[in-house]
């Protein structure tokens, strides 16, 4: 069976927590504090403009919503998966509040 090329891989990265965050109902700004990475880096690689990144970031983005390295990208993605905490409410959604 052919390994999946690192690009792939970063592609269903990105596709899965798009997934995630918006299942979720977060803005990127949100998921990011929730996964404990910059809001910055975490839009990079929910937009697929990465060219690699740390297991350590991945195992990081997982927990953020409960997930291990490999549940984040195995073949299927959990239908049920709970946020690790309570997100802090970003501008978006504080100006829908006002």
């Amino acid at each position: 069976m052919a390994k999946p090329s690192t690009s792939t891989t970063l592609k269903l990265l990105a596709q899965r927590l798009r997934e995630l965050r918006q299942r979720h109902g977060l803005t990127q700004e949100e998921a990011a504090g929730v996964c404990g990475i910059s809001y910055k880096f975490y839009q990079q690689i929910e937009a697929n403009r990465k060219k690699q990144i740390w297991l350590e970031t991945v195992e990081r983005l997982g927990a953020g919503y409960g997930l291990k390295a490999w549940e984040l990208l195995g073949p299927n993605l959990p239908k049920v998966t709970k946020l690790a905490k309570e997100p802090r409410s970003s501008r978006v959604h504080n100006a829908k509040r006002g």
